[in-house]
């Protein structure tokens, strides 16, 4: 039961189904695609991670907002999600690092969210019939009519383009190894950048078209493909221009929308899973020697292991629910990439160890090009 100041608020999927809830964020309409995360803790990272820019974002666990917003939390400026679900929301959260309740934050940044729901019931419905788009409503109507069909016909457009920084910033670190990386940010989380700043000097994020002239110019060490939002095979001029980055024959790591793109750019394909992956609890198996790794993730895609060639490449890591592909080793390039987070933000820290391999794969480069410069 819900006091009677507390107004109502709707969700409504594309098929036409309506769960009724109350308000927790801005008035308003918005639409997007509704998507289930499973994590019990890292909602603040959830909202600011742009990999979920057009979704509206299903939160299984029940209480949501217990510790409130931590600023040094955010892994982006701002949220890019298009909605907020959750079963119940703490409105007066015990923690010291505590910035805002989770509440006023939602309200402050225009986020559209709504609390009161079986989010559990919603769980369901999207695993049994795959991911359906929807909206959430605080308005009245006479029928939904209108809002279904604007529902169905609802798509993530311009997703990378909108979230990737527009221009290069350099930061430098006095930790780590006398080293430059880039990376081409299609919506790059913080805490990848933070992981890089811990092996390298030198971190420059660039704009996702940023072309390989432009990187040859800046005399990289190494190049990060980071995770984004999206369709991935969307983004044509990206996965054309990798194909001349990768030819620069600089040490690559590609995370969850990089290791896509990276694919494609070697001419494998990519599927929408049927609910995604999108949580802090799945494991994958590193193939090479059958460790296994609990991972976070958050993706809609997945690379079809049959389409890779033999002679390009091999499969590195495997989830083991589903068995999709995981991660890639890169025979003729000196490049690898995870679908997975190795930051972890949130998450376990199982798979951070993959930043050192990316040194460890810069070093050897840099190694080998000096003995055939000799």
């Amino acid at each position: 039961m819900y006091f009677e100041n507390e107004k109502s608020a709707r969700l409504i999927f594309s098929d036409g189904t309506v769960f009724e809830g109350v308000l927790l964020g801005a008035k308003g309409t918005v639409f997007g695609e509704v998507v289930f995360n499973t994590s019990m803790t890292g909602y603040v990272e959830t909202l600011t991670d742009a990999s979920y820019f057009g979704q509206i974002v299903v939160q299984t666990f029940p209480l949501i907002g217990n510790y409130g917003v931590s600023f040094k939390d955010f892994q982006s400026s701002r949220p890019w999600l298009n909605g907020y679900i959750v079963k119940s929301c703490c409105n007066n959260p015990s923690n010291s690092n505590c910035d805002l309740a989770l509440k006023e934050w939602l309200i402050q940044n225009n986020i559209v969210a709504i609390k009161g729901l079986d989010t559990r019931q919603i769980t369901k419905k999207i695993r049994e019939n795959g991911v359906l788009n929807g909206a959430i409503t605080t308005q009245d109507f006479d029928s939904y009519d209108e809002i279904v069909n604007e529902a169905k016909n609802f798509k993530i457009k311009n997703a990378v383009q909108t979230v990737s920084t527009k221009k290069i910033e350099i930061l430098n670190k006095e930790e780590g190894e006398d080293l430059t990386v880039c990376v081409l940010d299609f919506g790059v989380k913080k805490s990848i950048v933070k992981n890089l700043q811990k092996r390298f000097k030198k971190v420059i994020l660039l704009p996702y078209n940023t072309k390989a002239e432009e990187i040859f110019k800046l005399d990289v060490d190494g190049i990060v493909l980071s995770n984004g939002p999206g369709d991935p095979k969307d983004n044509e001029e990206i996965i054309e221009n990798l194909k001349e980055i990768q030819n620069l024959k600089k040490p690559i790591f590609g995370i969850c929308l990089g290791h896509q793109l990276l694919a494609i750019a070697n001419g494998a394909k990519t599927e929408k899973l049927k609910y995604g992956h999108r949580g802090a609890n799945q494991p994958v198996i590193d193939l090479n020697d059958n460790k296994v790794y609990i991972t976070s993730q958050n993706h809609g895609y997945y690379v079809l292991s049959s389409t890779l060639k033999k002679e390009v490449a091999k499969v590195y890591f495997s989830n083991l629910n589903d068995g999709s592909c995981e991660g890639i080793i890169y025979n003729k390039i000196p490049a690898f990439s995870v679908q997975f987070h190795p930051e972890a933000a949130a998450g376990p820290k199982d798979a951070n160890f993959l930043f050192d391999e990316f040194l460890k794969l810069i070093k050897k480069t840099k190694k080998s090009l000096t003995k055939l410069t000799i």
